[in-house]
């Protein structure tokens, strides 16, 4: 199960334009909040089919669900704590 610190990490490269460091830690986890975390990365890449099949992975959330990355950003944080 991804840690929070990792996740916390994730969504920082994220924010700082660094999708393959993000990318590396979602990769190294199969949990719901990690496959979340894998599709915001290929929905970032413009990668739908692929996002979509991640968002399917992660329980509840939908492709959808968050038209805003940074709200989208912050519900995966909450979520995880």
């Amino acid at each position: 199960m991804i840690s929070q610190a990792e996740l916390t990490q994730a969504v920082a490269l994220i924010k700082a334009d660094n999708w393959d460091g993000a990318h590396n830690i979602a990769q190294r986890y199969k949990d719901p909040i990690a496959n979340w975390l894998h599709a915001i990365l290929h929905k970032i890449e413009g990668d739908a089919g692929n996002s979509r099949y991640w968002y399917g992975r992660s329980e509840g959330v939908g492709y959808g669900d968050y038209p805003v990355l940074d709200d989208e950003l912050d519900a995966i944080v909450k979520a995880h704590s």
